[in-house]
C-alpha cells in the first residue's frame, strides 16, 4: 500500500471508538501521521490499563512515513508515544505544551535523546515532504488544542483535532470566526472532524461559564472541599485557583499528573497566578474549612488519588461535612468505577455535587450548534467524520449533509479512503488491531495471551496431573485442582464425576499409543463433566508424568 498520485486518508485508531486516535495521510509514496493515543483498559482486556493502536501496517511502512505531528496533549492523542514512536524511528512535532507533555513521557521511558521531537509554534507553517503544515488554535480543555491545516498537492485538509467553540476561553486565544472564514474562502478539500458531542443539541459552553458554578459550590460548604477533574484541564486549574482565592481557602494539589500539568503549563507561560500550594501532608492540620483540594481520579481510576482517599489510603482524610465536586464529564464505560468510588464516599456521609446537580463543568467537544457553524466557516467539499463511535460519525455525516456539505464517508479503522482525485472513495482495507500494555510487555489484544485471561476470567481453570506406566496407564490417582469454577458446596460430587470421566477417558485413550492424544481426551473429558455440570467451558490444563 504505497500512496500514489493521490491523496489518501487511513485512521488506525479513534474511528469506531472514543479515543485510540492516529490517523495518517498518504500523497506521492509518503504518509505522515497525526496522533498516537490510547484508551484506557476495560472489561475487554482484564489486568490492563492501556490499549494502543496496532501500527503494523505503518511499521511495514516506516521507511516512506515521514513524521507524527501531534495535535494536543491529551493522552487518547499522545499516550502511545513512549511505547511505539521509537520503532516507527521518525521525527516529532508538537507546540510547546504538548512537546512538554511528550518530553516527560520520554524522559520517563529514557527514550528523551532517542526521539527527535521538534516544537512548533502556532500558526508557523513546517513542511514535510509534500505536506506543509499549519497549526490553527482552537478551544479544547487543554491548552494549546489545534486543528492542522495541512497544504497538500490535491487540496487542503483542515484536520480538526478536539475542539469546541468558546467565548470566554481561560487560556489561549483561539481562532476567530473571520480567521476560520478565510481559511474556509481560500477553500478546503475536506474537513476532518470530531464527531463526539454529535448528538448535544445545545453548545458545549465557555470555560468561563464554569467559576460561578464552582463558586458557589465552594461559598456553601463548610468542611473540606475536594474537585476533581482532568489534570490536564489546566483551564479548570486557573478557574479553580481563582475559586479558592475567593473563598479564602489554601489550594492543594493530589495527584502526580496534576504536579507535572502545573509545572509544564507555567513553563509555557499558562497558570501563572495559581495561588501558592501547600503540601497534602499538612492539610490534615488545618482548620476544614481553610482547604481546597483538587485530586485526579474523577473517572475511577484505581490508583488514583480519589480512591485512595475514599478508601482511607491516602494521606487527605474526608469525612462528614466535607464535600466532593466531580468538575468532570463521565466518560461512557467508566460508570461502575466512579459509582463504586461514589458510594464509597457516600458512607462516609460526604456530599458530592456532580454537573447534573451544578454547572461545574462544560464539554471540550462541539455540539450541534458548533459544527453547523464551523461547517459555513470552512464550507469543505468532503466531511469526514472522526473521533467517534460508529453511530457518532454516522450522525455527523448526515448533520453535515442536511447542512449543505454534498460528499460526507463514514469510514472506521483499517479503510483506507482517497480523498483526490474523485473522492471520496474507499479504495481498500488495511490490518488496524489493537496492542494491549500488560506490564512492560505490549501484546496483541486479540492474542493468545488476553484471549486465555477472557476465558480464565468468564470461566475458570482447572488443572488435571496425573503418572501414566511404561505402557501409558494410569498409575495412581490423578490429582485435580480447579479456580473460578463455579462448583463450591458441590465440590466433592463434582470431583467425583471428574475423576470417573477421566478414568474412563484413559482408558479407551491408552490404547493409542500417543501421549498427545491421551492428554486431548483427558482435556476434552474433564472440560465436558464441568460444562455439564456449570455450563461453563473453563481452560483445562493436562501435565502428565511418564514412569
Amino acid at each position: 500500500m504505497i500512496p500514489g498520485d493521490e491523496l489518501l486518508f487511513l485512521a488506525l485508531g479513534g474511528s469506531g471508538e472514543i479515543g485510540m486516535n492516529l490517523n495518517l495521510y498518504g500523497c506521492r509514496g509518503k504518509w505522515v501521521m497525526l496522533d498516537l493515543g490510547v484508551l484506557f483498559g476495560d472489561e475487554n482486556c482484564p489486568g490492563v490499563d492501556v490499549v494502543m493502536p496496532d501500527v503494523s501496517f505503518i511499521e511495514e511502512h516506516r521507511d516512506d512515513l515521514l513524521g507524527i505531528v501531534l495535535t494536543h496533549g491529551h493522552e487518547d492523542h499522545i499516550g502511545a508515544v513512549p511505547y511505539l514512536a521509537l520503532d516507527l524511528g521518525v521525527p516529532l512535532y508538537a507546540t510547546p505544551f504538548t512537546a512538554g507533555l511528550i518530553r516527560e513521557k520520554l524522559n520517563e521511558e529514557g527514550l528523551a535523546e532517542k526521539i527527535e521531537l521538534n516544537v512548533i509554534e502556532e500558526e508557523v507553517p513546517f513542511s514535510l515532504g509534500e505536506f506543509t503544515f499549519r497549526y490553527i488554535p482552537l478551544a479544547h480543555s487543554i491548552p494549546e488544542g489545534n486543528a492542522l491545516l495541512m497544504e497538500t498537492p490535491f487540496g487542503r485538509i483542515f484536520h480538526t483535532g478536539d475542539w469546541k467553540l468558546d467565548d470566554d476561553p481561560l487560556l489561549g486565544v483561539p481562532a476567530t470566526a473571520d480567521e476560520l472564514t478565510a481559511i474556509g474562502d481560500a477553500g478546503v478539500l475536506a474537513l476532518v472532524c470530531d464527531s463526539t458531542n454529535v448528538f448535544n443539541e445545545n453548545p458545549s459552553g465557555s470555560e468561563g461559564s464554569v467559576k460561578a458554578g464552582l463558586l458557589e459550590a465552594v461559598k456553601g460548604a463548610h468542611g473540606r472541599v475536594l474537585v476533581t477533574t482532568f489534570a490536564s484541564n489546566a483551564a479548570r486549574l486557573q478557574t479553580l485557583g481563582e475559586v479558592a482565592h475567593a473563598t479564602g481557602r489554601k489550594l492543594c494539589l493530589a495527584g502526580r499528573s496534576l504536579d507535572r500539568i502545573v509545572k509544564i503549563a507555567k513553563g509555557c507561560g499558562y497558570l501563572a497566578d495559581l495561588p501558592p500550594l501547600i503540601d497534602m501532608n499538612d492539610v490534615m492540620d488545618m482548620p476544614a474549612r481553610d482547604v481546597m483540594i483538587i485530586a485526579t481520579g474523577g473517572q475511577g481510576e484505581p490508583r488514583a488519588a480519589l480512591a485512595r482517599i475514599a478508601f482511607d489510603a491516602h494521606p487527605i482524610q474526608i469525612g462528614a461535612g466535607d464535600v466532593v465536586i466531580f468538575s468532570s464529564r463521565q466518560i461512557p464505560g467508566n460508570e461502575q468505577a466512579i459509582g463504586r468510588i461514589q458510594n464509597a464516599l457516600a458512607a462516609k456521609n460526604v456530599r458530592m455535587i456532580t454537573e447534573r446537580q451544578s454547572h461545574v463543568h462544560v464539554s471540550g467537544h462541539p455540539g450541534r450548534p458548533e459544527l453547523k457553524a464551523m461547517y459555513g466557516w470552512i464550507r469543505p467539499d468532503i466531511l469526514v467524520p472522526v473521533h467517534g463511535e460508529l453511530r457518532h460519525m454516522a450522525e455527523q455525516a448526515r448533520f453535515g449533509h442536511a447542512n449543505g456539505i454534498k460528499r460526507t464517508i463514514v469510514q472506521v479503522n483499517g479503510d483506507v479512503i482517497r480523498l483526490a482525485p474523485d473522492g471520496p472513495e474507499k479504495i481498500a482495507e488495511v490490518h488496524a488491531g489493537r496492542l494491549a500494555l500488560d506490564g512492560d510487555v505490549i501484546l496483541p489484544a486479540d492474542g493468545l495471551t488476553m484471549n486465555d485471561r477472557r476465558k480464565l476470567m468468564q470461566h475458570g481453570h482447572i488443572s488435571v496431573g496425573f503418572a501414566l506406566s511404561a505402557k501409558l496407564q494410569m498409575t495412581g490417582c490423578a490429582d485435580i485442582r480447579m479456580k473460578g469454577v463455579p462448583v463450591e458446596e458441590d465440590l466433592e460430587s463434582f470431583m467425583e464425576d471428574a475423576h470417573e470421566a477421566l478414568f474412563n477417558a484413559l482408558k479407551t485413550a491408552s490404547r493409542k499409543a500417543d501421549i498427545e492424544a491421551i492428554r486431548e481426551s483427558a482435556r476434552l473429558a474433564v472440560r465436558r463433566v464441568a460444562t455439564s455440570w456449570t455450563g461453563k467451558k473453563p481452560i483445562v490444563d493436562v501435565t502428565i508424568v511418564q514412569l
